[in-house]
């Protein structure tokens, strides 16, 4: 509503001795000037700018006459103003402005600039009047004059010896005898016998009051803290025709402040609480409407010792209240009762090093023009803690403080409320909530719904509009703020309305005269052309938009004319373009609905207007009567009219109605009177025959019937025009927002299927419920209540101590106004259930479970219920808890929510929860039946909290071995870690849930990161000896470590690794080799080792064909096939490399220098099929310092290609790095010794094709490595194959004559063989060129299996042969040193002189395999 904005700013007093400082202020009526008044000088001030006209000092022989001055008061048309004085002396002084045009400061303009030419009404706009202040008469009244109160023609003077005077503006008293306070008769409504009770003693008499026009009384507060209401039963104003009426439970009054808009007195009391009366209409008794006080929970500490309630002041435009106490402090309420802002916490009373600031004291405060600034009069510096001796301190003088406001454009034009934007108002700027204009076209208006702009469309790529909307209304906290035009506001200043059209793209603003408007998508404000016509028009009723055009209500000064008036946004601004009807009386509030315009008037009628594009032209809109409706029986003053709306809520819900259509039509004006909403229907009960006219313009309208009251102490209504059949309940209903009772909404109640409703059922319903926030707009079908919130910025710490300790920076924070938002849906659901409506909640929830938010709706729901019923001290004698867990069954995410909610509450009601909802071990197992894995592992938590150890394990167990079938990796690492918990002893601290990912965690692929294994070791850089022959495992740190800690003899660990092992198996024995590769290199399984182990058992090769085909399956590898061309080339007899080895092979020396040369960019975008430069020191830095950025280079499945990134030495793998997509001048320059024919470039190229993935061939040579060191060469025997790679073979052949290799083996690799051979043969004649390459190996192989001797313990002892070796020389080049990964320490010396080769393949292969987050640096 309203919003503190920046930090106050203070005005410059001319200082005088400390006694001269001022302590009083006062607007007059119009708030242009203010009255300050110090003990003997009255000052006028100017409020734009704010600067000070004139001061009047008494001459101190007078001053010593009268006393020190009091208080002002001005005449209702500003030509006066009445000060009282100590000594009981009222002075009058004349304002005069001095002679012709003179002001203050002149404007000097350039020559030939436009405002030289003499524009009507225009300098006295630039700038303050110069004025004269002349004392014309003096009053003596005899007593101490306690209050002054300005009412109509004459001034009301109360004074301490209980009379109370009428005296005229000239200062006379025209005859009137004084009233005496004694004399007029109190009780507690006016229905009781005419003679009161009277006050009864001598020495009673008024300390404040306040005159109510729209109650024609006064608000009173006696001296001894009595609180009344004054009003004179006729016309005269005699003690014989007064009658007082007192509520009895109000004794420590203070001051008093009356609104005259809501008919409502807020008496301030002793005890810090502000409360507020209502006069009842019927028996005229004041009766309490709500009250205003600060609660314990919201201010702890100060909450009872803020002192009396000094003064108490409503805005201007009767919507907020402002509160200060005697002992500092200022508060801000909605006219019901919402807590707006509060100064006395926060960063208002505490300094940012936490230490507590005295709260500003506040001696007088005064509402500016509109309400945009509070004047304030500061009490004396109590907050100059020390004694300073600076006497000029600026905080001891009292000063003058202008607090700056934002309020909402629903204040003064409620036609707003229709709309879904908020859009709230400055002096200056207005600040609306949709972003760009581009992207605010709202997707649910019919008529723009197609042209939304194609960058947006996809940002979502699921089409759905309503997530579209949202973004735009949700995205940030940030405003879009626009300024408005300087030229406009100098002459026009201050802006009074402002209205923005339902797409969010046009602004219009009013201000004293005429009106302009702006749009977002050119940036340009559209101002009158002509300024005359500006200035001859005062906008009174607001305005609205209605499409592209504007429609207002104005009074035209020339012609004396109130008038309604259409402007075509796009043309220019010119009555020329306007379409004007003429009205009778003035208009107040105007609203439209859509083609309708509503209006009320100040002679309490009700007018509605068809408006419509004409046909003669595309330019213009007419307008026509409809009907009009006389109110003045029921609207005692039209002034107290807040809003009328023409709305299509009615009491029947549509279904009942005669005919169908008639739903649609406008049916009921709703009406909100000083905070009643009125409700008057179309009456439908006489014949409806009129309907079938055929000419619809000719209709005649039903008329309405007599109002009735729906609601009371309302301050605003929303609904809206548009119809959505999948959500009838939240379009159909009506949003009411009641203060400090929170939000209503009146709710229309459907039969389910469109069955007969029920005789007894309601068709409506009206529903509470508390919002946190205050309400400015509410978005129909996302169920959200959009609002505003005051934040603070503290910048004292910018200031150092002493120096500056008096700043308004450091006394103040800098407010700041911020978007928010908040769900009701929950609420109503509840609000419905309580009521039994369950089949209405169902349906109203299914219409809302698309919404993004929704799972977090029915999570409130259930959290809100269980901690009220669970915490209650009392017994609960019908129980909402199950019913709501009965309720979310009906929703797929019923398991969620449950698990959800309980981890969000305390242990000791979990068993309150879970009685309701079932039993959490069955609810766990329906989770596994769904699939659902991660919410299986929220209730396992649970179950580890409330079950005993064997029995989580026991579902720890089922969860762990359905995630490893599952491959979520993950969520296994988590299991692991939580069944060590359970087996050692910790399960008495919970361990944390299972997220998605941790960041935090490297992963279970340190276990590889910590071992450098080289595929081809150069004997000249390195001495073999260098190298352990046997495999070390080094330890890996992390949190997936832990398994492999020291106590891995312990039970638990060998449980896990059973359950570990069982699952190799499985996928052994299932050919799975690629889930193989993952499943280690996620959960950093031993792979090796258990190979040894299992070599002759599950790591056997039963079958090779299905083997083959398998992989062939696995990692989409294309079988091969014969290539048309003659095959007949160097390449059978194995001379040459075929592809990729032989590129490698040849060009890695000449390349290796070439890249290092590139320097460290080169290795960040390193590509080529050749790889990575070598694990420079250069390099292993930046892989470590890279380590954040490092982790994204796995996020991406691993059939996709494209997301991944390549820094330092985490080789990029999503571009194929083989010869295809390589560069070809490199080839070329590298090969130029040698001559390919045609035949051998075909071949190539044919190899090329018969090749998978890039990928999966560095899958399979990782693979390949594995199993060669764990010595299980039947599957070496087969990827070879694969791979078509005859140096394998060659490799493995090696190893079987160098070492004793299990007999049983190499009878299953030869049988293996020849199986596959056959297979080719028959099926698959591509291998056969393959096979009869490698057929000499293959001849020798059989030949060592028929010599075979039984071995002993095998030892793999020259596993360190490259899958690539290419020719006899590089053999012998290269040392047959082991792949055991070095350990830790010795990562710095021996592997960073290992080869780029090596280290790229290394890196190629670890990260295949890596689903996860975790980052992979080689060492």
């Amino acid at each position: 509503m309203y919003f503190l904005s920046g930090w106050p700013k203070r005005l410059l007093c001319p200082l005088g001795r400390p006694a001269e400082a001022p302590f009083h202020v006062q607007s007059d009526p119009q708030r242009t000037f203010f009255a300050v008044l110090a003990p003997a000088r009255l000052s006028i001030w100017y409020s734009r700018p704010s600067v000070l006209i004139v001061t009047y000092k008494e001459p101190a022989k007078s001053s010593s006459q009268f006393g020190s001055y009091k208080q002002a008061e001005w005449r209702p048309d500003s030509t006066m103003i009445a000060v009282s004085t100590a000594n009981g002396y009222i002075l009058f002084f004349h304002i005069t402005s001095t002679r012709g045009d003179k002001y203050l400061y002149e404007p000097v303009y350039p020559k030939g600039s436009p405002q030289m030419k003499g524009t009507p009404h225009f300098k006295e706009e630039q700038c303050a009047p110069a004025l004269n202040l002349e004392m014309r008469k003096i009053l003596d009244l005899q007593a101490p004059i306690m209050s002054l109160q300005s009412v109509l023609e004459d001034l009301l003077v109360a004074t301490s010896d209980g009379l109370l005077h009428l005296i005229h503006w000239e200062g006379m008293t025209n005859g009137r005898k004084a009233i005496n306070l004694c004399t007029v008769p109190f009780s507690v409504d006016l229905q009781s016998s005419r003679a009161g009770s009277f006050l009864g003693f001598a020495d009673v008499h008024i300390r404040d009051m306040e005159y109510c026009a729209t109650l024609d009384g006064f608000a009173v507060v006696f001296n001894d803290g009595k609180v009344g209401f004054i009003t004179p039963v006729s016309s005269r104003f005699t003690a014989e025709q007064l009658h007082g009426v007192w509520p009895q439970d109000v004794v420590d009054g203070t001051c008093v402040a009356v609104n005259n808009k809501y008919r409502l007195m807020a008496f301030g009391c002793a005890s810090g609480s502000v409360q507020v009366y209502t006069i009842d209409n019927t028996t005229g008794a004041m009766l309490l409407s709500h009250k205003l006080e600060l609660t314990a929970k919201q201010y702890p500490d100060i909450w009872n010792k803020t002192g009396a309630v000094k003064l108490v002041r409503w805005s201007p435009d009767n919507s907020v209240v402002i509160v200060t106490w005697e002992y500092g402090g200022l508060s801000l309420w909605s006219v019901f009762g919402a807590q707006l802002i509060c100064t006395l916490g926060g960063d208002f009373a505490y300094r940012s090093d936490g230490t507590k600031k005295d709260p500003l004291k506040i001696n007088s405060m005064s509402w500016g023009a509109e309400g945009y600034h509070l004047w304030v009069i500061s009490g004396f510096g109590s907050q100059n803690t020390e004694n300073d001796s600076d006497s000029k301190s600026i905080v001891k003088q009292p000063g003058i403080l202008l607090f700056q406001f934002i309020k909402s454009a629903l204040t003064v034009n409620p036609c707003m409320s229709n709309q879904e934007q908020v859009l709230l108002q400055g002096e200056d700027r207005l600040y609306l909530n949709c972003g760009e204009a581009s992207q605010t076209q709202n997707p649910r208006s019919s008529s723009h719904s197609g042209h939304k702009p194609s960058r947006e469309k996809n940002l979502f790529a699921d089409g759905s509009l309503e997530s579209q909307s949202l973004s735009t209304l949700l995205g940030h906290r940030h405003w879009h703020v626009v300024q408005i035009s300087s030229t406009y506001l100098e002459s026009n200043w201050p802006i009074r309305f402002s209205a923005i059209d339902k797409l969010g793209q046009n602004i219009a603003v009013v201000g004293k005269f005429g009106f302009a408007h702006y749009s977002l998508l050119t940036k340009k404000w559209k101002l009158f052309g002509n300024i005359t016509q500006e200035q001859n028009m005062i906008v009174t009723g607001g305005l609205a938009w209605w499409n592209d055009f504007i429609v207002l209500a104005c009074y035209n000064i020339s012609d004396h004319q109130e008038e309604l008036r259409v402007y075509l946004r796009t043309s220019n601004l010119d009555n020329a373009f306007a379409h004007v009807t003429k009205t009778q009386a003035e208009t107040l509030l105007l609203s439209v609905f859509r083609d309708m315009v509503i209006v009320f008037r100040a002679d309490c009628s009700i007018c509605l207007y068809s408006i419509e594009r004409r046909s003669d032209g595309p330019n213009t809109a007419g307008i026509q009567v409809l009907q009009e409706v006389s109110m003045s029986r029921y609207i005692p003053h039209p002034f107290l009219v807040v809003s009328v709306t023409l709305t299509s809520v009615s009491t029947e819900n549509g279904i009942t109605l005669k005919m169908p259509q008639q739903a649609r039509d406008a049916e009921s004006i709703m009406l909100n009177l000083a905070g009643q909403l009125i409700m008057m229907q179309r009456d439908r009960s006489g014949p409806q025959i009129r309907e079938k006219d055929s000419n619809p313009n000719q209709r005649k309208l039903l008329p309405f019937c007599p109002p009735v009251v729906l609601a009371q102490s309302v301050e605003n209504v929303w609904t809206t025009c548009r119809a959505n059949k999948q959500k009838r309940h939240l379009l159909e209903a009506l949003w009411l927002s009641c203060g400090g009772a929170g939000m209503k909404v009146w709710l229309p109640l459907f039969p389910r299927d469109h069955r007969k409703p029920h005789s007894f059922l309601s068709q409506r319903i009206m529903l509470p419920f508390h919002i946190n926030i205050y309400p400015l707009a509410v978005l129909f079908e996302d169920a959200l209540v959009l609002g505003a919130v005051n934040d603070t910025l503290l910048y004292d710490s910018l200031y150092t101590r002493n120096s500056a300790r008096e700043q308004l920076e450091v006394l103040f924070p800098f407010c700041v106004v911020e978007r928010t938002s908040q769900i009701y849906l929950h609420h109503i659901l509840r609000q419905l259930l309580v009521r039994n409506l369950g089949e209405q909640a169902l349906l109203l929830a299914q219409s809302c479970a698309a919404l993004p938010y929704f799972p977090h709706v029915l999570e409130l729901m259930l959290h809100e219920v269980l901690e009220e019923e669970a915490t209650s001290r009392e017994p609960i004698p019908d129980p909402l808890l199950p019913t709501v867990a009965k309720f979310i069954t009906e929703f797929p995410l019923f398991l969620q929510t449950v698990v959800h909610c309980a981890r969000k509450t305390e242990y000791a009601l979990w068993n309150y929860l879970f009685a309701a909802v079932g039993n959490p071990k069955d609810l766990f197992e329906e989770c596994l039946m769904a699939q659902d894995l991660d919410t299986a592992a929220s209730y396992l938590i649970i179950l580890q909290n409330m079950e005993v150890p064997a029995v989580s394990r026991q579902h720890a167990t089922l969860l762990f071995s359905t995630a490893l079938e599952q491959g979520k990796w993950d969520l296994c690492r988590h299991m692991i870690r939580f069944l060590k918990a359970i087996g050692s002893g910790e399960s008495e601290t919970p361990p944390s849930t299972p997220t998605a990912q941790e960041p935090s965690s490297s992963g279970g692929f340190e276990f590889f990161r910590n071992r450098s294994i080289s595929l081809s070791q150069s004997a000249e850089n390195v001495p073999a000896s260098k190298f352990s022959l046997q495999k070390t495992l080094s330890m890996p740190s992390g949190p997936s470590g832990k398994r492999w800690s020291k106590d891995s003899d312990c039970a638990e660990n060998m449980y896990i690794d059973m359950m570990l092992w069982r699952h190799a198996r499985r996928l052994l024995e299932e050919v799975r080799l690629k889930d193989l590769g993952c499943f280690a290199a996620q959960l950093g399984f031993e792979l090796i080792s258990w190979l040894c182990r299992e070599r002759s058992r599950a790591a056997r090769v039963d079958n090779f064909v299905l083997a083959l085909k398998r992989l062939h399956k696995d990692f989409l590898w294309p079988l091969p096939i014969i290539p048309a061309s003659s095959v007949s080339s160097p390449f059978k007899n194995g001379k040459y490399r075929t592809g990729e080895q032989l590129l490698k092979s040849q060009s890695a020396d000449p390349f290796l220098n070439l890249e290092i040369d590139a320097g460290i960019s080169n290795v960040q975008r390193s590509q080529s099929w050749l790889g990575n430069i070598g694990p420079t020191h250069h390099e292993i830095d930046t892989a470590s310092s890279h380590g954040p950025q490092m982790q994204d280079a796995f996020l991406s499945p691993l059939s996709n290609k494209g997301d991944e990134c390549s820094i330092g030495s985490a080789t990029d793998l999503t571009e194929s790095s083989s010869m295809v997509d390589g560069d070809w001048t490199m080839v070329d320059e590298n090969f130029s010794t040698l001559s390919l024919t045609q035949s051998e470039l075909e071949h190539i190229s044919m190899e090329l094709a018969s090749k998978g993935p890039h990928k999966s061939q560095v899958q399979l040579r990782y693979l390949l490595h594995i199993f060669m060191e764990a010595g299980c060469l039947d599957w070496c025997i087969v990827i070879g194959l694969i791979l078509r790679e005859s140096s394998v073979i060659n490799q493995i052949l090696v190893i079987i004559q160098s070492s004793e290799v299990d007999g049983e083996m190499l009878q299953n690799i030869k049988t293996g063989v020849h199986a596959v051979d056959r297979w080719a043969s028959t099926d698959c004649p591509g291998y056969k060129p393959f096979l009869n390459i490698i057929k000499p190996q293959l001849q020798k192989l059989s030949e060592i299996t028929e010599e075979q001797v039984q071995p002993e313990a095998f030892q793999p002892i020259t596993v360190g042969k490259t899958p690539e070796q290419t020719s006899p020389r590089a053999e012998e080049n290269r040392s047959s040193s082991g792949h055991g990964s070095i350990p830790q320490g010795e990562v710095g010396g021996s592997s960073l002189v290992s080869r780029k080769e090596e280290d790229t393949a290394r890196t190629e292969e670890e990260e295949p395999f890596q689903d996860g987050t975790y980052d992979c640096s080689v060492s």
